[in-house]
């Protein structure tokens, strides 16, 4: 039985949530992924280790599922997560980030997502899936600032395949090694830190850029705010 030391509480860690769904593993990873993806509530769920973990059981036996049929299910749990999160911000957007202090809208998830939409445009579609908690809001926020729902759509597709194909055929492959198996809490804190990676180059970036602009190094940035009548074309 392969256990981890991945940070978080118990019910959380991503072998504990596929050895308690059971037999409907599938279908619960396809709701959690869609839940994270789409529902401003799972911005908390562990999205990338459980991808990971879930190629990593297809590959020890665990999931008796082909690979091939994880993958498209749980891509369509992606797309659809956020099809359904667009919508939710195109529609209830206003009512939602007029109280932006509310216990599920903190300041800084906001700001660090709207950075991304901000910045990056289309792109922040694909990147936002490779990071924490961006992943989640950036998809309400395309809804809130109008982006318009066939671009929104292709993004979110190429997306969705590179980040939840791409991680679970990463465990698969990587799960066939012995020392992955032996050391899947290493690996999981690993996917966690190289998922947050962007931020820290941007960071990075943002920094050495301020002096060259004749900024303050220390001053704040002020992000743009998206609203229901912005039109992204």
């Amino acid at each position: 039985m392969t256990t981890t030391l991945a940070l978080g509480p118990e019910w959380l860690k991503p072998d504990v949530i596929i050895s308690w769904l059971g037999p409907w593993a599938l279908l619960g990873l396809a709701l959690i992924i869609f839940a994270e993806c789409g529902l401003l509530l799972g911005f908390f769920l562990p999205g990338d280790s459980l991808l990971f973990t879930a190629g990593l059981f297809v590959a020890t036996g665990a999931i008796g599922t082909p690979l091939w049929v994880v993958c498209v299910l749980l891509v369509a749990a992606a797309f659809v997560g956020n099809v359904a999160g667009y919508w939710i911000g195109r529609k209830a957007g206003p009512a939602i980030f007029d109280k932006p202090k509310s216990r599920l809208f903190k300041p800084e998830h906001v700001e660090k997502t709207q950075g991304f939409f901000d910045k990056y445009g289309n792109r922040a579609i694909v990147m936002a899936r490779f990071v924490p908690i961006v992943r989640t809001f950036i998809t309400v926020m395309a809804g809130v600032g109008r982006m318009e729902p066939k671009r929104y759509f292709t993004y979110s597709l190429i997306g969705g395949v590179a980040w939840a194909a791409g991680v679970t055929v990463l465990g698969y492959f990587l799960g066939q090694f012995q020392v992955v198996r032996d050391n899947i809490e290493l690996m999981l804190v690993l996917i966690v830190l190289i998922s947050v990676l962007p931020i820290i180059v941007e960071v990075i970036r943002a920094r050495k850029q301020k002096p060259a602009a004749g900024l303050d190094p220390d001053a704040t940035v002020q992000l743009p705010v998206i609203r229901p009548d912005d039109r992204r074309r």
